[in-house]
């Protein structure tokens, strides 16, 4: 929890901005991800939401019940603070807040762990979140950045 890596993932926040984003993006935003995945190995869930409704869903193999607990909970704070988990984490832990504790973002219905990232649309604002669960909190969350950026370079 640094200065620099709060920097980091602020940059990143103004960085994935995409012009627009419909079911058929999220379908290739997560064919991207989960391809990457694949390739790498990992055993990850991969997650696209937007409140009430699920764009895309994988599951790959070696992927167990817990990691739907982690999607839906970290889902719920990109969603509820509009910027991804692993900025949410860092900036708590910097003001030494402890959100979970004082009952504000109450785990197991939200996570203050990287992995989901809001999916902005430019003139609009967060319209979904893209989760991955399975790796570590900063692996989850560098594998949607690295498909958000992808998406963005074939727009």
């Amino acid at each position: 929890m640094t200065t620099a890596r709060i920097t980091e993932l602020e940059a990143e926040h103004d960085e994935l901005v995409l012009p627009a984003f419909d079911h058929a993006d999220a379908w290739r935003l997560g064919g991207i991800i989960t391809a990457a995945a694949l390739s790498a190995g990992h055993r990850v869930a991969i997650d696209i939401r937007r409140p009430g409704l699920v764009l895309f869903r994988a599951a790959l193999a070696g992927t167990t019940p817990d990691q739907e607990a982690w999607i839906a909970a970290k889902a719920r704070t990109v969603l509820r603070l509009e910027t991804s988990s692993a900025l949410a984490a860092e900036r708590f832990a910097q003001s030494g807040v402890d959100a979970a504790g004082m009952g504000w973002l109450p785990f197991p219905e939200y996570a203050l762990a990287g992995g989901s990232v809001p999916v902005r649309v430019a003139g609009t604002g967060v319209v979904a979140a893209v989760t991955a669960s399975g790796l570590s909190s900063d692996d989850d969350h560098a594998l949607v950045v690295a498909g958000l950026r992808e998406l963005i370079r074939l727009w």
